[in-house]
């Protein structure tokens, strides 16, 4: 009865957990309200961007103290040019709780720019169209737009539609300026694929991909052409994934045919078949493949090997291969916005669990790095904190990497607070990136963890499939393993480990505390997906059918239904002393239901045998998957989160 949205009773019974809420954690004000300025005091709140070039402008985002979002700006080269606002979503929110935006995509000339915009939090996004040469938003729009591309004749725009009821991505469009309706040019209709567009750097092609977890297919069409039809790459095989980008003649493939960890392969861009085939990267079991720019006169390869990003630069002209340095032992680095092809440099952004968050231009004629700029991060000491890396040894010998961070002078004899955080899911790498929102827990003397478990893709391709399907299980026994290492290893103990994660993150939270409540104090499971049988059982609800390659469908055998079954968490509560618990959720998320929070804790207080609280905040505003929208919004909503974290061990201001 909780899964009808519209029954007056549903929205009494939501309220009242938050009442509850509230009163229960009424004492933490004080704590909240110090918190919430403390985290304030660690951003700069009026703030720009290092600005990215494309043709005569230079884009950039700037925040203005008090307003919730950043601005989109542009500039024409030379002195004294004149900014002109792209887009403000402080005003296109200006009477709205939530303003989402998905889609950006400025047409080849610069004269046009498409948006999308959400504006409850349901990520159901409305398409629009401004020109940037006049500020008038044009009349052409479209519902349910996930992704967007420009042909080359600046008047043609394709996109993608969602399914009404799964929210799978399944439509691609041809839209002509002026034009009342859209052309319906490819439809997805098997459930476990979705479709996405992109556009290669040269902008000579615009190109669907069509995905599930496990397997792929691009078509292709010339950008001067768009009236011409798509046409298939190489078409879709089971187990086979491939991403497809254009140099000069030729096509680039980053492919898993030759191994999990993908190999870059390529072929000339010849109109019947592709053919003359050659590797530019081979497979390398030990260095995942994850990304691949090509530039005009090099390309950067973006690898993962030993839980760290690295990249590596090919000269065209010379064929010679160089590599990026980094300075921290563990770090995160990832691309940033290139979209010039004929750029003389490559932009990605550094930062570790130390230091700020840091935009770099790498120069291909020199080989150096040059510092940008580093977010700067008021009242932060980045030399009272250190970071290190340990691997722990799971039980069937796997070495898993836990990334740990801490205030200078810990003394480590078991008494101190922990935080572990981790993730484990869809291939997703949990990378040691910086956070100030961190900053009151190690000031306090909490250590903060994170655990690089199988399901992500921390250690390459097979650390995803060695925590997924079958082998699920893997991922909730990594986590525990690690939470055992932290206590045997005196960094904490069973009373003062706290530990975190959201969305796949929470399944593995309320996994673990099934599996063993007595291991932990208290856990905040944010937007868990906690009731994973009745989920992957109805096709019906968003997402479903497109995760049976990351989960299983138990529809088809007996045997992944009861291995879901063994650790659906609301299916596995039972009676036992549970650690103290937190759910946070959002009434109108989109890929985990509102309803899973509030079922699981309804069951758990009918069998927990011990006197720790659980409760539930379900944001009743516009609010999604990711919480509230404005920075400042979601500041408040940590701030309450850190403050029940703390007060469960005894932290109170």
């Amino acid at each position: 009865w909780l899964r009808d949205k519209s029954n007056p009773e549903v929205m009494k019974y939501l309220n009242a957990e938050n009442t509850y809420t509230s009163a229960m954690t009424q004492p933490l004000k004080p704590l909240q309200d110090a918190l919430y300025k403390e985290l304030l005091s660690h951003v700069k709140e009026t703030d720009l961007t290092v600005p990215v070039r494309r043709g005569d402008y230079t884009y950039y985002s700037r925040t203005e103290q008090g307003k919730q979002y950043p601005i989109r700006c542009r500039k024409l080269d030379g002195q004294g040019a004149k900014e002109q606002i792209l887009l403000d979503p402080n005003e296109l929110g200006r009477d709205k709780k939530f303003v989402g935006i998905g889609a950006l995509a400025l047409s080849d000339d610069q004269n046009l720019l498409a948006y999308t915009v959400d504006y409850v939090g349901y990520r159901q996004y409305t398409l629009h169209i401004k020109d940037l040469r006049t500020g008038v938003t044009l009349p052409d729009s479209a519902e349910r737009v996930g992704f967007v591309a420009w042909a080359a004749d600046n008047q043609t725009l394709f996109f993608s539609t969602e399914d009404a009821v799964s929210k799978r991505s399944d439509r691609v469009w041809r839209h002509k300026l002026g034009q009342h309706d859209s052309d319906p040019i490819y439809e997805e209709k098997d459930e476990v694929f979705a479709v996405a567009l992109d556009k290669t750097r040269d902008k000579k092609y615009v190109l669907i991909d069509i995905f599930s977890t496990d397997t792929s297919e691009v078509r292709y069409l010339r950008a001067d052409q768009p009236r011409s039809n798509f046409t298939v790459f190489l078409p879709r095989k089971p187990q086979q994934r491939y991403f497809l980008d254009h140099h000069a003649d030729r096509f680039y493939i980053r492919s898993n045919k030759d191994g999990p960890n993908f190999a870059i392969l390529t072929c000339l861009d010849t109109a019947v078949a592709p053919k003359d085939w050659t590797t530019l990267v081979a497979h390398d079991p030990n260095t995942l493949v994850e990304e691949m720019a090509m530039f005009r006169d090099y390309a950067v390869i973006s690898e993962r090997k030993d839980a760290l990003n690295q990249f590596r630069v090919l000269n065209f002209k010379t064929n010679a291969w160089s590599t990026i340095a980094f300075p921290e032992p563990v770090y995160s680095a990832s691309a940033g916005e290139n979209p010039e092809y004929a750029s003389k440099a490559f932009r990605y952004t550094y930062e570790s669990l130390t230091t700020p968050r840091s935009t770099m231009d790498y120069d291909f004629q020199t080989a150096q790095s040059a510092l940008l700029k580093r977010e700067e991060i008021p009242h932060y000491d980045a030399s009272q904190y250190t970071s290190e890396r340990r691997w722990v040894t799971a039980r069937d010998g796997a070495k898993v990497p836990l990334s740990i961070v801490y205030k200078k002078g810990l003394k480590r004899d078991g008494t101190q607070p922990l935080f572990l955080y981790a993730y484990g899911a869809y291939d997703v790498d949990t990378s040691a990136y910086f956070s100030s929102s961190i900053l009151p827990l190690l000031d306090r003397g909490i250590t903060y963890a994170i655990a690089h478990i199988r399901g992500g893709s921390d250690l390459g391709e097979t650390w995803h499939d060695h925590g997924k399907l079958m082998s699920k299980k893997n991922t909730f026994n990594d986590f525990i393993d690690c939470a055992e290492y932290l206590i045997t290893d005196k960094w904490t103990s069973k009373d003062r480990l706290l530990i975190e994660g959201g969305s796949a993150g929470g399944l593995l939270m309320g996994a673990v505390v099934n599996m063993r409540p007595d291991l932990f104090r208290a856990v905040h499971l944010a937007v868990p997906f906690l009731d994973v049988m009745n989920d992957m059982m109805d096709p019906s609800l968003p997402l479903t059918t497109t995760d049976y390659p990351e989960w299983g469908n138990p529809h088809e055998t007996r045997a992944v239904y009861d291995y879901i079954l063994s650790y659906s968490p609301y299916d596995n509560l039972h009676k036992a002393a549970y650690p103290a618990m937190l759910l946070t959720e959002s009434l109108n998320d989109s890929q985990v239901l509102y309803w899973e929070a509030a079922k699981f804790v309804a069951k758990a207080r009918t069998l927990k045998t011990d006197n720790n609280p659980v409760l539930l905040k379900m944001k009743m505003d516009p609010a999604g998957h990711g919480g509230a929208s404005g920075r400042y919004d979601r500041l408040e909503d940590r701030s309450f989160e850190l403050a029940w974290m703390m007060s469960q061990v005894g932290i109170t201001h």
